[in-house]
């Protein structure tokens, strides 16, 4: 089990997709990493995906990259991460987590292209965020060992 001195080193690059101006739950979700002890490097609303890279490269030691979108464009405002992934850029888990489509009628298709964009892990519920990345920590640690013995 993490302490919170142990979770103090952890950092997590936060912020809402480009289109979407939803700041409430980008507040509150940063609220909430804090409590837990993660350091957060909140970037706000309206965040081109550049502006993402951009930070992980300032923070390389970022366990995540954590995209809101509430608007249901996040599609659309991550056609993008193929192509930054390529170039070596956000190499750590992207998670994105909200209304992930347009409509009501929500699509497993929906989803999947998403997935094919490169995300990692899509989250609806903001409650499953923390233990999602105590399981991205605990399986990097995990993996540490390996890659140290080549």
């Amino acid at each position: 089990m993490n302490t919170s001195h142990e979770r103090r080193q952890r950092l997590v690059i936060l912020g809402v997709a480009e289109s979407d101006a939803h700041a409430v739950a980008n507040h509150l979700i940063g609220m909430q990493l804090r409590e837990h002890g993660f350091t957060v490097v909140n970037l706000g609303v309206c965040t081109p995906l550049s502006e993402f890279a951009d930070a992980f490269d300032r923070h390389p030691g970022a366990e995540a990259v954590l995209i809101g979108s509430l608007n249901g464009h996040a599609h659309q405002d991550l056609g993008k991460l193929p192509e930054l992934r390529a170039a070596g850029r956000l190499a750590c888990p992207v998670v994105v987590g909200g209304n992930l489509s347009v409509g009501s009628h929500k699509k497993q298709s929906d989803r999947q292209r998403l997935y094919d964009l490169g995300v990692d892990h899509l989250l609806s519920d903001s409650d499953e965020l923390v233990l999602l990345l105590d399981l991205l920590h605990a399986a990097g640690a995990a993996r540490a060992p390996e890659l140290q013995n080549g």
